[in-house]
């Protein structure tokens, strides 16, 4: 709805010649209040205006008007408007002592408006600004051409959504469109509200001759976040010869930084020393930031430690560098060497940390951000969360939910997403699906990202009804929402609905199947038992099948025991990438589970000989809020003795339930014995024994694997959600299963 703001087409001059007694008599009862403060000298009898001019403070201020008023000094109209001026433009001036005294006046001119106008700009309070204009259109005073860039300098996105173009009809009407001051103010006004092309057309009808025109505009540009264009528009004024500001240079080195173009960014810093320009510390901190984003550390080092003065924005830039380019550790020193830091640089450190797929490191640093009492923003929880979703840390993520929301941390889609990620990794199917009905707004990510993780826990009709929804909502879907719906109809094994829905991809939406569309329909096919035909896939594929889609096939393989079919799909696999070791150990896995043993030492010889280690088994699991970590044949645990006796109780419970080793996964020529020793102390049943220890009856254990679940380890699971009557959730590294009740959700499918 437009802002309505009145306008008249004649300015009747006001009828006002005098104070109001009332505000004559607030004003001196106010102004007499203040202490006469120990610096201030005694007031002649003729009040000097020189005087309000070396004022330093509203106590001072408030003596002085004091004064104006006992010897009837504040009657001519200079004085009340030098007093205006100090609280509207002085750092210590106040605007409600302003307004107080502009009450007073009875016609004030327009420099006294333009300032009452400009204080409320000053202080962040738009609205009194357009309040303060309307006042003053409907007490018919005619603005003039410095009253709009005072009214629209600080703006709020809001603001100028709300009365931008009312303004500008305003600003046509009354002549002042081609000052090109008022050109800057709303080239910044319409950049701001996110009408750039509508900022450009002022711009292109400006006389361009004004260095801050364009800088401005470049800065609309950026933050609309069109970094091509500001750098278009950088050659442009080049080519015009228009001296750029530092303020320009700033403005283009930011956006060489989030393009990580290095060659526009040393030709910038050239400009720097070519038109000698001394720089400052913001110029620096961005010439900091543009080379670390460019991954050139050493530069970026360089004009660090040459910096007269360092604030926390330099260290920042310093230490996102460092983590950009892998470099954490590093990144820590600097971090640790902080004289102070803000959100921002605690922020920087933990997203090196998640980058480097370091979790716990991410979980502690957040405590010692909070033992700092640092306030973290929207961005810091998204991390945190993306840690939990990582770790399967429910707990945690359920009190990083609750920090949220006692902290009235804003909830975006984008916050709104990674809790709802973050549920979804944790096994929560429920609590996800609830955070995603509460979100105001859902964007394609949101749907996107509600279909995978009901596919991948196992859900595929839910989310193919999803789907369906966001169809219906006209959200278009992209590449990464069919990868979604592939694995839904994969994990369910729903194999004619994922071939419809592998066509409609190109007939419907206009989408070329990517080698990641046709890594999931060879896996559907594969798992379902259909492998010449998964093969066929791959053979007509019109891109080259990476060693995703051959593992595909050769997951499918081990499902299946084709043995022929294996070693090929293996082959292919070590042509792309030789050092792969999850492929000799699944190779390994099919020749176990076919009794294939001289093939089987083949590949162990083979994996010695190139230095080829199978990737331990590890599982996560969190207690109390702590993650705890296990490995294959764990003792390190300070719990082991008591984790091994609950082991041993389980085999004997799990006995009488039915359970017999299954060790053809084992790929060691070794006695039975041996191997069923061996699957015993897999990490995952170490960790399940953790948590039937560590919680209460009917409490859901949660795991987190970082392999393939085991043939035998799956059985297990099954038998404990039914022994034990406790829900068991694993992830594994291909999908979830939900054991209850003596069944798991994949259907001993995966």
């Amino acid at each position: 709805m437009p802002f309505s703001i009145p306008f008249k087409a004649h300015f009747p001059s006001s009828s006002l010649t005098s104070f109001h007694p009332s505000l004559l008599y607030k004003m001196t009862s106010i102004a007499t209040l203040s202490p006469p403060p120990p610096q201030l000298p005694t007031l002649p009898q003729t009040l000097p205006l020189s005087l309000i001019k070396t004022c330093k403070s509203m106590a001072q201020l408030k003596q002085i008007h004091s004064h104006s008023i006992r010897t009837g000094l504040v009657c001519k109209p200079i004085v009340p408007a030098q007093i205006i001026a100090f609280c509207c433009k002085q750092e210590a001036g106040d605007m409600e002592y302003a307004r107080m005294v502009f009450d007073a006046m009875p016609e004030p001119n327009i420099v006294v408006w333009n300032n009452m106008i400009k204080g409320y700009s000053r202080v962040g309070c738009p609205d009194s600004s357009v309040s303060m204009y309307c006042e003053m259109l409907e007490r018919g005073m005619m603005p003039d051409e410095y009253t709009y860039p005072f009214l629209l300098k600080r703006f709020t996105q809001d603001m100028a959504e709300k009365c931008g173009r009312e303004l500008h009809d305003h600003i046509v009407k009354l002549g002042f469109s081609s000052n090109v001051f008022v050109q800057n103010a709303l080239i910044h006004l319409y950049s701001l509200s996110g009408k750039v092309s509508v900022a450009r057309g002022v711009f292109d009808r400006s006389s361009k001759s004004d260095v801050v025109t364009w800088n401005v505009m470049i800065s609309g540009y950026n933050r609309s976040k069109q970094f091509d264009e500001s750098m278009k528009l950088f050659d442009e004024m080049e080519r015009m010869r228009v001296v750029p500001s530092s303020v320009t240079i700033v403005s283009v080195l930011s956006a060489c930084s989030k393009l990580k173009d290095l060659n526009v960014g040393k030709r910038v810093h050239r400009y720097v020393k070519d038109l000698k320009i001394e720089p400052d510390r913001v110029l620096e901190n961005a010439l900091i930031d543009m080379y670390a984003a460019c991954g050139e550390m050493d530069i970026a080092v360089g004009i660090f430690d040459n910096m007269k003065s360092r604030d926390v924005i330099s260290w920042t830039a310093i230490v996102a560098g460092f983590t950009n380019s892998g470099q954490v550790d590093l990144a820590r020193k600097y971090f640790d060497k902080m004289p102070e830091r803000d959100f921002v640089s605690w922020t920087a450190m933990i997203d090196g940390y998640l980058q480097a797929n370091r979790f716990k490191e991410v979980l502690t640093l957040f405590r010692e951000m909070q033992a700092a009492n640092i306030k973290p923003d929207e961005f810091t929880m998204v991390s945190i969360l993306t840690a939990c979703a990582h770790l399967g840390a429910l707990e945690l993520g359920e009190w990083i939910k609750a920090y949220i929301e006692k902290n009235k941390i804003k909830i975006d889609s984008y916050v709104g997403n990674a809790l709802m990620d973050m549920y979804f990794n944790c096994g929560n199917v429920e609590k996800a699906l609830r955070v995603f009905n509460a979100m105001p707004h859902w964007d394609k990510i949101s749907w996107t990202a509600v279909i995978f993780g009901l596919a991948i826990n196992g859900y595929g009709e839910e989310a193919l009804d999803m789907f369906s929804e966001m169809l219906r909502a006209s959200i278009t879907p992209d590449e990464v929402t069919y990868i979604g719906v592939l694995c839904a109809c994969t994990h369910s094994g729903m194999v004619d609905k994922g071939k419809k829905f592998f066509a409609r991809m190109t007939t419907q939406h206009g989408i070329e199947p990517n080698v990641a569309h046709y890594g999931c329909i060879v896996d559907l096919l594969g798992r379902a038992g259909h492998l010449k035909e998964a093969h066929q896939v791959i053979k007509n594929m019109p891109v080259k099948p990476n060693s995703i889609v051959w593992g595909s096939l050769l997951g499918a393989c081990r499902v299946h025991r084709d043995e022929d079919m294996a070693e090929m799909a293996a082959q292919k696999i070590l042509e792309l990438e030789p050092e792969n070791g999850a492929v000799y150990v699944l190779l390994c896995n099919i020749y176990a589970a076919c009794k294939k043993w001289e093939k089987l030492h083949e590949v162990r010889k083979l994996m010695m000989e190139r230095g080829i280690k199978k990737t331990p088994g590890c599982s996560l699991i969190e207690m109390n809020g702590s993650v705890h970590e296990f490995v294959a044949g764990d003792q390190v645990h300070p719990q082991s003795k008591d984790i091994y006796s609950k082991l041993d109780e389980m085999a004997v419970d799990l006995k009488f339930a039915g359970y017999s080793p299954d060790t053809s996964e084992v790929f060691l020529d070794i006695g039975e014995e041996e191997k069923e020793s061996a699957v015993y102390r897999h990490s995952e049943k170490l960790a399940i024994a953790f948590g039937l220890i560590s919680s209460g009856p009917g409490v859901t254990i949660r795991i987190v694997k970082n392999l393939r679940m085991c043939v035998d380890c799956h059985y297990v699971a099954k038998l404990v959600s039914k022994v034990y009557n406790r829900e068991v959730i694993v992830r594994d590294r291909t999908r979830f299963h939900h054991f209850r009740h003596g069944s798991c959700s994949c259907s001993d499918f995966w």
